[in-house]
């Protein structure tokens, strides 16, 4: 099943990479545990505000880069 939780889990993905660093890093950066990142990735979890907010700084981009990504995708493979 599609959802916004694996659409952002993608964007958050594809961000990580980009900027090199492994779910330890984003973690350590995001004060969030390295476990909550993978289930974000994975999409079996849904951040809050504030987590998004924490994410995106720590990969240096602003949350709504996150969520426009994550957007575009879902409502592209909902058509």
């Amino acid at each position: 099943m599609d959802t916004a939780e694996k659409r952002y889990g993608e964007a958050l993905k594809k961000a990580r990479a980009r900027v090199g660093i492994s779910q330890e890093e984003l973690a350590d950066r995001a004060d969030v545990h390295a476990s909550y990142v993978s289930q974000l990735e994975r999409g079996i979890k849904s951040p809050t505000l504030g987590v998004m907010l924490r994410l995106a700084g720590a990969l240096g981009l602003p949350a709504a880069d996150l969520l426009r990504e994550t957007e575009q995708e879902y409502l592209r493979r909902r058509k």
